[in-house]
């Protein structure tokens, strides 16, 4: 169970990591954001490796409890579309994940490494098995549900990257939505 000051360090390292990144980013920082010592930190969170994880595990907690909170319901293509949205919404959430996902890129670090590589495989796999549950093994547009799969998780890094560049572009998720309805062989919404 999470406790008050635990959600407090990760709200704090979450804005620190996305701002400094993780090489960039000391643990006497987020102390001084979280308003504690560096040993205060170090009681919730034994190294810098733990607490990265814990903000990366956040991030993802965060957005699948936003999707099934009221957005469950709809179809893929605006559900998908809400995800794009609530990045908008939420920029250090973004923020934090194309971060650390390009230090990782760049190999700074085995934890985030691991992390990264696993929430890919996951959400591939998982977007694949809701595809052939509903579509079998091809969807409408020819495609297999492994290719379309790879490709919406592919078009989501790909949008959030370029809201992170240009957040005047607001016109993300009817983009999603609509691309999303050609590529699963159904009607734009």
């Amino acid at each position: 169970m999470t406790t008050g000051r635990h959600e407090e360090i990760l709200s704090a390292a979450l804005e620190v990591f996305a701002e400094r990144g993780y090489k960039g980013t000391s643990l006497d920082a987020v102390a001084e954001r979280a308003g504690l010592t560096r040993q205060g930190l170090l009681h919730y969170f034994p190294s810098k490796k733990r607490l990265l994880v814990a903000v990366l595990q956040l991030r993802e907690d965060l957005n699948r409890e936003h999707l099934a909170a009221g957005h469950a319901d709809k179809d893929l293509p605006s559900q998908l579309a809400e995800v794009v949205a609530y990045g908008h919404r939420n920029p250090g959430l973004a923020q934090i994940h194309s971060v650390l996902l390009a230090e990782t890129v760049a190999g700074s670090d085995p934890a985030a490494q691991g992390f990264f590589h696993d929430h890919y495989q996951t959400v591939v796999e998982h977007a694949a098995e809701l595809l052939t549950e509903r579509y079998g093994a091809r969807l409408p547009s020819g495609l297999t549900p492994r290719a379309a799969a790879m490709a919406v998780v592919a078009m989501l890094d790909g949008m959030q990257l370029q809201w992170q560049v240009d957040q005047d572009q607001t016109d993300h998720p009817e983009i999603m939505r609509d691309v999303l309805s050609v590529l699963l062989g159904s009607t734009p919404v």
